[in-house]
């Protein structure tokens, strides 16, 4: 008997899949464990594989097609099975109606000869359908590469028109809101067509590139993806650009001229880290000539820190052709007296920063309670402990693991709004606010009220880095459940922070200060760190609040007490 196989949730959001490829047609055999196809989430895209044998009897939408959680995603059966039955019972589904002539081929190509005698006049009527069965495998939509991503700029494409791309090729770096991306082909072909070029942005779902045969349509699929909802407002582009056209005459002339000072180190493809190539774009570094320290040879930014181009930049400079006004803004020379300034486009991750806190600000209720805590004890455990452990225990690993415990004892803190109901996690997953070039990524810290202190800070460190080095995925900075934001190590002995939505609070962390302090009658010198709790006054109350920072106050001034 024929199974029906419907759309998963594939994440904790998804509400809807988008098929980026089959991998089996409709008469294929499948067996147990054969990958079926490609499904772009609203996180990533997530392969999926049979759990049954059969031939591949139905599916439920064509490659590029849009499918909701549960909507007929394909059918299993045996050859010659009639399945109209199961695809009549799911044809409520938002996109069940549109695979029937998947089934029915031959009844699609008897009713489609009526139009033949006007075919002359309307040649582009008949080749729509085309599209929609066979060229929209060419086409690539511009993912969700975050949860919180709408759109994303073109940081750089590592091929070009007419360019051949096989399996794996990294098509383009993407910057999204929370970092920059490789973008791997999953097919191999030709590149016909790019959406955008370096610099520009493309929303999610959008037309991002099309590959597929020399020859292939390129016209007609971009007026079917737009047809379709797709944002294609560019041209098309069949011809592989002439880049020697493209150049300056000027540094055309000046190329034979470079070419003894330097070596290249790099030829064909390069491997190199968003960030080194972003950085090397900034200096005008040519990545062939740079040699990678990382593992297959990838270049890194440490690699474009330490590059030195020799004589490359004397040779290559033609004054005629780099006029003054070439130059950086922030490079010109400023008279007394005159205004001047600078003025940049708002990166991905800063627009997003503002619309999600400006939205945190001005729709939760947030209130604030500071606390005062006494350090002496929590100063002198982390000397002891740091005196034999392989990695170095910091005050902020001591806070988070402090928070964690106290979050285990008042549940209402380590909540989400969720408009008509309230989230009472039971798991405790903590954000660490890290500061970065661009502006704030959170990772979290997942189940961090059962790790120890070394387990915490091996985390955060590596975060950290991952953060600094443009390494982050999706997977690390999602599902927090409260947030910590430390500014201590810069001096801030007090401040408020905006709450990290869908958390209902954050704790705000200042330095440790010596300040005299009133011990048993007398006045001596002590160690005092200042804490702010915000709070959603819609899930949290000034009471409940003040009660997590009194455990979270015995805590750290007894730190034994959170290793219990």
């Amino acid at each position: 008997m024929a199974e029906v196989i419907l759309m998963p949730r594939l994440s904790d959001t998804m509400t809807e899949g988008v098929i980026a490829a089959w991998h089996k047609k409709v008469g294929d055999t499948v067996n147990k464990g054969d990958l079926l196809t490609e499904i772009e989430t609203d996180k990533a895209t997530m392969e999926l594989e049979s759990y049954q044998q059969g031939v591949l009897l139905h599916i439920g939408t064509p490659n590029g097609g849009k499918l909701q959680v549960n909507d007929l995603l394909a059918i299993i059966g045996k050859a010659g099975e009639d399945v109209s039955a199961l695809v009549a019972q799911h044809a409520g589904g938002a996109n069940a109606a549109k695979p029937g002539p998947v089934v029915e081929d031959k009844k699609v190509e008897e009713t489609k000869p009526a139009p033949a005698p006007v075919a002359e006049t309307k040649t582009d009527a008949p080749a729509a359908p085309a599209v929609d069965a066979a060229s929209m495998e060419e086409v690539v939509l511009m993912p969700r590469l975050s949860d919180t991503m709408t759109e994303g700029v073109i940081a750089g494409w590592n091929k070009n028109v007419g360019d051949t791309v096989k399996k794996g090729d990294v098509l383009a770096d993407i910057e999204t809101d929370k970092a920059t991306m490789e973008l791997e082909s999953y097919k191999d072909g030709i590149l016909l067509y790019q959406g955008a070029k370096a610099g520009e942005k493309i929303l999610v779902n959008d037309l991002l590139c099309i590959i597929g045969k020399e020859g292939t349509d390129v016209n007609a699929i971009v007026a079917a993806v737009k047809n379709g909802g797709g944002h294609t407002d560019a041209v098309p582009k069949v011809e592989a650009p002439k880049t020697e056209a493209a150049a300056p005459v000027a540094a055309a002339s000046a190329a034979p001229a470079a070419a003894p000072a330097e070596t290249v180190v790099n030829e064909g493809r390069i491997f190199a880290s968003p960030l080194a190539k972003k950085v090397a774009a900034e200096k005008g570094i040519d990545l062939k000539f740079v040699k990678g320290s990382g593992d297959n040879g990838r270049i890194t930014k440490s690699d474009i820190d330490a590059y030195k181009p020799i004589e490359a930049a004397a040779k290559t400079e033609i004054p005629s052709a780099a006029p003054a006004t070439s130059l950086p803004v922030s490079t010109q020379p400023s008279a007394s007296g005159v205004v001047s300034f600078d003025e940049v486009p708002v990166s991905q991750m800063r627009k997003v920063i503002a619309k999600r806190l400006s939205e945190s600000l001005f729709t939760a209720p947030h209130f604030y309670l500071t606390m005062s805590i006494d350090m002496d004890a929590a100063v002198a455990a982390r000397a002891k402990l740091n005196e034999n452990a392989k990695v170095k225990i910091s005050f902020n690993d001591l806070v988070l693991k402090a928070t964690a415990v106290a979050l285990k004892q008042h549940p209402k803190v380590n909540s989400s709004w969720l408009g008509d109901k309230i989230r009472y996690n039971h798991h405790i997953n903590i954000g660490v606010a890290v500061a970065v070039d661009e502006g704030l990524l959170v990772p979290v810290v997942r189940f961090a009220d059962t790790l120890s202190l070394s387990q915490i800070t091996t985390q955060v460190k590596d975060f950290a880095q991952k953060a600094k080095d443009k390494k982050l995925q999706p997977a690390d900075w999602e599902g927090s459940t409260f947030t910590i934001s430390n500014l201590g190590m810069f001096g801030i002995d007090q401040f408020t922070a905006i709450i990290n939505p869908p958390d209902a609070c954050i704790l705000a962390v200042g330095g440790i200060s010596q300040v005299p302090v009133v011990k048993n009658g007398a006045v001596v010198p002590g160690n005092v760190m200042k804490v702010t709790l915000s709070c959603d006054h819609r899930v949290v109350d000034g009471a409940t609040g003040a009660a997590f920072l009194q455990t979270l106050k015995s805590l750290l001034e007894e730190p034994l007490r959170m290793l219990v």
